[in-house]
C-alpha cells in the first residue's frame, strides 16, 4: 500500500525540468557529472563501477535487480536508463508508476554527443548539454584526423575468452577502433556480442588482438601463424573506459589509438 501511494503522488509529478535523478548505468552517472548535475542526482545503482565522487549516494538495488520500496522513497522526477541495466518486467513497472524516463543508447560516437543533449535538456542544463556535445565531437575528430591510416589495421576485440564472445557491427566500440584507424574484425555481425570460433579467428587474421587483460589472451600464443602473434600485437585494452560511454571515453579511446599507433 505504501508503494502505491508513492506512486500515485508522482503521478501528479509536472513534466518540467527534472530536480531528482536517479541514474541507473555508470555511464549516465559520469555524463551528470560532466554536466555539473551531481547536485541533482539522489540515486544509483550499486556496484564499483559508479563514480568515487557519487559514492555517498544511496543504491536502489543492482543491475539488473531494482529494489522498487527504496526507489519510490527517493521520489524521482526522472531515471536514466541505459540497455540491459532494467529487465522488461521491471521496465513496465516503472512505466506504470509514471516516473519519467529517459533511455540512453547511443550506439555510434556521434549518437553519444546527442545523448549530453538530450540530458542537458532534460535536467534544465540544455547550454551545458549543447558545450559537452560540440567539445566531444570537436576532440573526437581531433583524434580521427590523428591517427587515420590509409589502410585500416584489422583488430580482433575479444570481450571473453571461454567461451570467446567478440563485438559486433553496431557498437561504440567498434566506432572507437575506427577512430584509431582500425575496422572491427566482425564489422558485419549484427548481434552486440556474438560468440565467435577460434577458426573463424584463423581465418579472418587480424592485424591485432585485443582483450580484457593478458591473461585472458595467453590462449593465442598457441597459435603462430596468426599475424596478430607473430608481430607481437596481442595487447590487453589500456582502459576499460572504453565500455562506459560518457566524456570520459575520449581519454579511453586516445589511449587505445597510442598503443596500436605502431601496430605493423
Amino acid at each position: 500500500m505504501r508503494t502505491l501511494l508513492l506512486a500515485l503522488c508522482l503521478l501528479a509529478l509536472p513534466l518540467t525540468a527534472a530536480e531528482r535523478v536517479i541514474s541507473l548505468a555508470p555511464s549516465l552517472s559520469e555524463i551528470m557529472l560532466d554536466l555539473d548535475a551531481a547536485d541533482l542526482l539522489v540515486g544509483v545503482l550499486e556496484g564499483d563501477q559508479h563514480p568515487a565522487a557519487l559514492a555517498h549516494l544511496p543504491t536502489v538495488g543492482r543491475y539488473g535487480q531494482l529494489e522498487f520500496e527504496r526507489l519510490l522513497q527517493l521520489a524521482p522526477d526522472l531515471i536514466l536508463i541505459a540497455p540491459g541495466s532494467v529487465p522488461p518486467a521491471q521496465h513496465a513497472q516503472l512505466q506504470r508508476f509514471g516516473i519519467d524516463l529517459l533511455i540512453v543508447e547511443p550506439q555510434r560516437l556521434e549518437q553519444l554527443g546527442d545523448a549530453f543533449e538530450r540530458i542537458g535538456e532534460r535536467i534544465g542544463r540544455a547550454e551545458q548539454g549543447q558545450r559537452l556535445a560540440a567539445e566531444f565531437r570537436a576532440e573526437l575528430d581531433t583524434l580521427r584526423q590523428r591517427y587515420r591510416r590509409e589502410q585500416p589495421l584489422t583488430v580482433f576485440y575479444q570481450v571473453w575468452h571461454q567461451p570467446l564472445y567478440t563485438i559486433g557491427g553496431e557498437q561504440l566500440i567498434g566506432d572507437a577502433l575506427q577512430v584509431c584507424g582500425a575496422r572491427n574484425l566482425f564489422d558485419d555481425l549484427a548481434q552486440p556480442a556474438p560468440q565467435v570460433s577460434v577458426e573463424a579467428v584463423l581465418a579472418r587474421d587480424p592485424d591485432v588482438i585485443l582483450g580484457g587483460s593478458n591473461a585472458e589472451l595467453t590462449a593465442w600464443q598457441a597459435w603462430p601463424q596468426l599475424h596478430a602473434v607473430r608481430q607481437e600485437q596481442v595487447w590487453a585494452v589500456p582502459d576499460k573506459g572504453l565500455e562506459r560511454p560518457s566524456r570520459q571515453m575520449l581519454g579511453a579511446i586516445e589511449q587505445l589509438c597510442e598503443r596500436m599507433a605502431g601496430a605493423r
